[in-house]
């Protein structure tokens, strides 16, 4: 196991780290990087004066795992010493506004939030399906991507997934991407549990669009879901402009996200850098029954004393953060200004 951690562009402190713990999950904006670390010789004076707001890397075998920014430091009377960061996604988390888009995708709302927020981006990949009108109340960047985003995947059945490379947001197509390694109990599986459920298992759809007096109603179902696990309906008001075929579409689509059962399984393995949160990975273990092939949903890697081990929570469905949208009540005339500065600051 070859690591490096580099602060602030400058120092390689990898002689005084004593573990690296490097960790995600698919629904947060941000990964984070936690180094513990002794930063004295002689328990009396510090070797580096580490700071907040500061850069901190983190490479394996010569290749950059990590980029971010050192939020929280800790240190002991003895010396020990223990920093955290994130990627630069977590701004997207610092940021809150509010905004009214139109007729805009959801590329074209991230490159431009991105662009007036100082967030520097890589690639960001056309998700081409026009939003009509989108208007996101107190909320934060990340909040407003994943609202756009989850407003695509329902008329498109395109996901969408954010990251952070080298210092830069991107936005990717969610397709398989598979890591090198077979994990199976016999090798480098260490722990293995796992679960099912049909809690959130829904088999029938109803979605009314349109207007109170002309209604759009559209409804989907499985009956051999139904009559094996029971009738589990969904409802979903759909946009008052769409039209028949868009309301019988998002019906559908919305019967092929929810009309799955919930696969969860954890286990602890030999680590592998290429294993993390986005990606999936085949996985054997005969006793759980954890046998095929797994999203990963959440990470966390750990760099001690020579040995690389992670733990991992895989899904059998690819749970990327959802949010509803939900239309705001058009703003009521008011004899004050304030009216006028609300319209200022959704951009009307």
């Amino acid at each position: 196991m070859n690591i490096r951690v580099l602060y602030n562009g400058e120092y390689y402190v990898e002689e005084i780290v004593q573990s690296v713990e490097w960790s995600g999950d698919i629904t947060q904006a941000y990964r984070t990087l936690t180094v513990s670390l002794t930063n004295t010789n002689d328990g009396r004076t510090r070797l580096l004066n580490f700071e907040v707001g500061r850069e901190l890397r983190f490479y394996s075998e010569g290749a950059e795992l990590f980029r971010g920014i050192i939020f929280r430091r800790e240190i002991a009377q003895d010396g020990s010493m223990t920093l955290s960061a994130y990627d630069e996604n977590v701004y997207l988390t610092k940021n809150t506004d509010t905004r009214k888009f139109t007729n805009m995708t959801a590329s074209q709302i991230i490159r431009k939030l991105c662009t007036e927020f100082d967030v520097a981006v890589g690639e960001i990949t056309d998700t081409k399906h026009v939003i009509p009108k989108l208007i996101l109340r107190d909320m934060t960047l990340w909040n407003m991507f994943v609202t756009a985003l989850t407003e695509t995947k329902k008329k498109t059945g395109r996901r969408y997934f954010i990251d952070a490379k080298e210092g830069r947001l991107y936005l990717t197509e969610r397709k398989a991407r598979k890591a090198t390694y077979l994990l199976e109990s016999k090798t480098n599986v260490h722990t293995a549990s796992y679960s099912q459920s049909i809690e959130e298992l829904r088999n029938q759809v109803r979605v009314i669009g349109g207007t109170d007096d002309a209604p759009i109603i559209a409804a989907a179902n499985d009956g051999y879901s139904a009559q094996r696990y029971g009738l589990m309906q969904h409802l979903e008001s759909a946009d008052s402009e769409a039209t028949a075929a868009e309301v019988r579409q998002l019906a559908n689509q919305l019967l092929r996200d929810l009309n799955v059962i919930d696969d969860e399984a954890s286990i602890t393995a030999l680590g592998y850098d290429d294993t993390y949160a986005g990606v999936s990975v085949y996985v054997y273990d005969e006793i759980t029954g954890i046998v095929g092939s797994y999203y990963v949903s959440a990470d966390t890697h750990t760099y001690s004393n020579g040995v690389h081990t992670m733990s991992l929570t895989l899904s059998a469905t690819d749970d990327l953060p959802t949010l509803e949208y939900v239309p705001p009540a058009e703003p009521v005339e008011k004899k004050s200004g304030s009216e006028e500065d609300w319209k200022y600051w959704l951009n009307w």
